[in-house]
């Protein structure tokens, strides 16, 4: 691998397992140690990690997303369980709004089944997925498209969602917590959620735990802007006791 490689790599790893060892990651990449740290440390540059004793974490301030292909690699039985919860929320009839992302996909896996509903995205593999089901009713929401993550944001995407009724909307999250709320490192993307806040009767929010504690530099909204949040079961004791406190429907999955 040369170095450009070896540090995406490295940060795809710890964005799936949290923390990482530095042996293990010499050993994984065929490296010396030495390598391992001076990637370690140009990332950390970048404020995309940050080094603890013998390994290396997840920074809490997300500076950037993982391409679109390198997330669907990553949490499959935890977006494979929301997405099944989450489309069973979905009643015959409905305007449906999936928001870009991997577990946005598995809810149209499901919902590519459903009759008498619509579906509309921001998401050109969620289009492409329901393309042949004729009994389905597919909007794309258009917009400047963002070749990382095969969908559409920005002012135009906003605008399109703001002359829609919106019966139901699963909302995808980079980050979140109960300090920052709903936030993200990439502004294009605030308009289009924000949108979606203004025009969607329920909201809810469908993302994995691994997403839970951390924050981008755009905030979107407080947790409390949201109707209901569907989670892995692996979110912290003292996150879930505080989200229960401030009355939010959290529904937890067990895997």
């Amino acid at each position: 691998m040369i170095p450009s490689e070896r540090r995406d790599f490295i940060y795809r790893h710890v964005h799936e397992y949290q923390l990482v060892t530095i042996v293990a990651l010499a050993e994984l990449m065929s490296v010396s140690h030495m390598t391992v740290r001076r990637d370690i440390h140009q990332l950390e540059e970048e404020g995309k990690v940050i080094s603890v004793s013998g390994g290396v974490r997840l920074s809490d301030a997300l500076r950037q997303e993982l391409a679109y292909k390198e997330k669907a690699q990553l949490h499959h039985r935890q977006k494979r369980a929301i997405g099944k919860y989450a489309a069973a929320m979905v009643e015959d009839g409905q305007v449906v709004y999936l928001d870009a992302g991997t577990t946005s996909f598995e809810i149209a896996r499901h919902l590519a089944e459903r009759f008498n509903l619509t579906v509309v995205t921001n998401d050109f593999s969620i289009i492409q997925h329901l393309m042949n089901r004729p009994q389905l009713n597919l909007f794309h929401t258009g917009g400047r498209v963002d070749q990382r993550n095969f969908s559409c944001a920005g002012s135009s995407a906003a605008m399109l969602l703001r002359t829609l009724n919106i019966d139901i909307a699963f909302i995808s999250t980079s980050s979140w917590d109960l300090e920052h709320g709903l936030s993200t490192p990439h502004e294009e993307k605030v308009l289009v959620k924000q949108a979606l806040l203004d025009v969607a009767r329920r909201k809810v929010l469908v993302s994995d735990s691994s997403k839970y504690g951390k924050y981008g530099m755009f905030r979107v909204c407080p947790l409390t802007a949201l109707d209901d949040i569907v989670c892995d079961a692996a979110l912290p004791p003292d996150a879930l006791q505080q989200l229960k406190e401030r009355g939010l429907r959290l529904h937890n999955i067990n895997l």
